[in-house]
């Protein structure tokens, strides 16, 4: 038997947009596994909250340039259950930045049912990060 010369395919680009209109920009994207379900079959709240919380964090790390700390959840909201295999991607947008704090928004959105794609937005949250130095105490956003 000799190889086929017939070049592969392609892989498809990734699906969703890297950047929503509202300036939010893709900062995490994952698949939930099965050890992730609560006993109804849906991933668990907390899982989805820890991964908000890594999400929300990337936009401030690169402003405070240095060490955050997540100082508050102020508000979070569940829309839509997760499920194993959808495709969760996370969409991030700096809402304040204060003295030493960063407030972030957080928009989640789920692609599901590859075969008859649906996007649907499952989660948003806001998230306030507070800059610390190496002893863990508030320090000033660098500016510019």
């Amino acid at each position: 038997m000799t190889e086929s010369s017939t070049p592969t395919p392609a892989a498809p680009a990734l699906t969703g947009p890297l950047s929503l209109p509202d300036g939010s920009e893709l900062v995490l994207r994952v698949m939930p596994l099965p050890a992730d379900v609560n006993g109804n079959g849906d991933i668990f709240g907390g899982w989805l909250m820890a991964q908000v919380d890594l999400a929300g964090a990337v936009l401030p790390a690169r402003i405070a340039k240095g060490r955050i700390a997540t100082v508050a959840v102020n508000q979070f909201i569940f829309k839509q259950p997760v499920s194993v295999g959808d495709l969760v991607s996370f969409y991030a947008r700096v809402e304040r930045i204060g003295n030493t704090s960063i407030t972030v928004h957080v928009a989640v959105y789920a692609e599901r049912n590859p075969a008859n794609l649906q996007v649907v937005k499952v989660t948003e949250a806001n998230l306030t990060y507070v800059a610390i130095d190496h002893q863990g105490k508030p320090r000033p956003v660098p500016r510019g």
